[in-house]
């Protein structure tokens, strides 16, 4: 640890530096951001390119009695090591230790949750309205908005508020051209003017009716102190824009801005990324998605693919790359990315929408009432479904079961490998009479080869795994290679019969009918919220064709599971293999 940064436990010790002590400061912080993040992973540029601004905010303002919300979350290490959490640092994202984003319940100076992106804006409006309306008026509301993120419409909608009200709130727009991608869009293009001098004289944030400052150099501490000096004086609502470098001070991270997101473990001083041991593996899901969708579009004119500003994360870059011009990335605007969808739909094409499971929710009412109520065959690719790991609970994709199993004309799939995943977006563009959505995990498949050949899959079918005499279990996409594993481990294991269900709707009721008749006892398991998933459909059938059997329901409880591993968050919703086995064995033994 360095000697100026040893001596900074809070904002207070902060304040008490000189200013010319300010620049050592932020090379100790970016330093140290480095040194942790190179072994214990986690996201790396966007915190790298606010350390300067991070410095001067806590300099200049009286946080937490100020405000301060850092939007998107993954620019606030810095902000986190200089407000009490240097010594615990080193637990980021692990099990136990603290969030990869702010949280208000891990300190008082994280005054909003932010693991989406764009909701900064709304959350300081809020928050400054309440001040004011509690004769607070002297306290300061800040906003950082950067990586792309005031691109989303629900950042507008907060900036054409925040333009007719009198509050102090100041947004900081931190414009760095890239969010995980580089960023896209005419307001990119505009920005990219205002920075060259070639905008034209009116300025899209003053007729937003904000007093608008900048740009100005966000790596240049005193000038940034200065200004935010002069912004405290200043009433009402104000935006200053800044213009920073995604990966600043670490070359490898400023040449190769998209891989130094988040880019694993790396070397410290060279910045070279460390190479896993090189063995056969399984591909990611979301590779052969991308691939597959290549593959399915060159011989498919009327493909298209969407995403809202995940073309590396979903692999839809390899479309991007070899037929640009029937890919979209639409940036950070998941609800405009389904209504595109569905108006494409209209015409004709056949819009594969790839989009994270949990932002996906950011669209529900375009779901419903853009593309299931209009019966339009969009075909939804959800990324990340299920627990994902490290990225913690704003990323966890385990509630997309539930709130799009109630949703009529919408048929749900979910593949246990990547075969599976190949052949049911190969049966989707062959013409469906309605939307689909089709969840996968974060991660390997299980595959190390497979057959080239497509095959169609038959809408609301089942596969039977494993016959049985007394317990079937009942799964639902990947998570069905564990359960399929821990079988062959299980005393008696002909009493025990697994049926990959694939659909949770519809349902193979004939299959269903086929179960309870045979089996004593049924399982389900799901990667996704018990109340109202999987298991729930499955109630649901007996109860409506007055069956009686005994149902398990392994899915994730009713609370949001924490960040760890995946391995570590499924033990802590008690859908791990030990936890399975434990049940079933028990089960037998009865």
């Amino acid at each position: 640890m360095k000697k100026l940064l040893t001596h900074i436990n809070s904002p207070a010790d902060l304040q008490k530096l000189p200013l010319e002590k300010l620049p050592q400061l932020a090379q100790d912080l970016r330093e140290f951001i480095i040194d942790i993040v190179a072994v214990k992973e986690g996201h790396l540029g966007a915190s790298l390119g606010v350390v300067e601004l991070t410095i001067a905010l806590h300099y200049v303002f009286d946080v937490p009695n100020d405000k301060l919300i850092w939007d998107v979350g993954h620019q606030a290490y810095g902000h986190k090591i200089l407000t009490g959490r240097k010594e615990i640092f080193d637990t980021n994202r692990q099990l136990g230790g603290i969030s990869g984003f702010p949280k208000r319940s891990e300190s008082e100076y994280d005054d909003f949750g932010t693991g989406h992106s764009s909701t900064s804006i709304s959350a300081i409006l809020g928050m400054a309205l309440a001040s004011k309306l509690n004769g607070e008026n002297n306290r300061q509301h800040i906003a950082v908005v950067g990586d792309a993120s005031i691109a989303s419409g629900m950042a507008f909608e907060g900036l054409n508020h925040l333009g007719v009200t009198d509050v102090n709130a100041l947004i900081v727009l931190n414009d760095n051209a890239i969010g995980i991608d580089p960023s896209v869009g005419a307001l990119k293009k505009y920005l990219t003017n205002v920075k060259s001098g070639t905008a034209k004289d009116e300025n899209i944030f003053e007729c937003l009716n904000l007093d608008y400052s900048g740009p100005i150099d966000g790596h240049n501490l005193p000038l940034l102190i200065q200004e935010l000096e002069r912004l405290k004086s200043v009433k009402g609502p104000k935006l200053l824009h800044i213009i920073t470098t995604k990966g600043k001070g670490l070359k490898k991270a400023e040449e190769n801005q998209v891989v130094y997101h988040a880019p694993g473990k790396f070397d410290k001083v060279t910045g070279e990324r460390i190479k896993k041991t090189v063995e056969p593996l399984p591909p990611k899901y979301q590779d052969v998605f991308g691939h597959t969708l290549v593959e399915l579009a060159e011989k498919n004119k009327k493909i298209v693919g969407i995403t809202p500003a995940m073309p590396t994360g979903s692999s839809l870059k390899f479309m991007m790359e070899k037929i640009p011009e029937r890919a979209f990335d639409v940036g950070i605007a998941e609800q405009h990315a389904v209504t595109l969808a569905a108006g494409m739909a209209t015409q004709g094409l056949i819009p594969f929408c790839n989009i994270y499971s949990t932002f996906l929710q950011r669209a529900y009412d375009q779901v419903i009432h853009d593309v299931a109520l209009q019966k339009l065959p969009v075909i939804f690719c959800l990324d990340r479904a299920g627990l994902v790991g490290q990225d913690g609970p704003t990323h966890h994709g385990v509630f997309d079961l539930a709130y799009l199993r109630c949703i009529p004309n919408l048929t749900i799939f979910s593949p246990m490998n990547e075969m599976e995943l190949r052949n049911i977006m190969y049966t989707a563009q062959l013409g469906l009479d309605g939307p689909i959505a089709i969840r996968y995990p974060r991660g390997r498949g299980v595959l190390l080869e497979w057959d080239n050949n497509f095959e169609p899959i038959a809408i609301g079918t089942a596969r039977c795994l494993k016959e049985g005499s007394k317990i079937a279990v009942l799964t639902i996409g990947h998570i069905g290679n564990v359960v399929a594993k821990m079988l062959t481990e299980i005393n008696q294991p002909e009493s025990i019969g697994h049926y990959d269900m694939r659909f949770v709707k519809p349902l193979d009721e004939k299959t269903l009918l086929r179960i309870y008749t045979q089996y004593d006892h049924i399982i389900t398991v799901e990667d996704g919220c018990a109340m109202g998933g999987f298991g729930s459909a499955i109630l649901e059938f007996a109860n409506k064709e007055k069956l009686n059997k005994s149902v398990k329901i392994f899915g994730v409880p009713d609370r949001f599971v924490e960040h760890g591993t995946i391995l570590e968050t499924h033990r802590m919703a008690g859908i791990d293999f030990e936890a399975i086995k434990s049940y079933i064995q028990s089960t037998l033994n009865q």
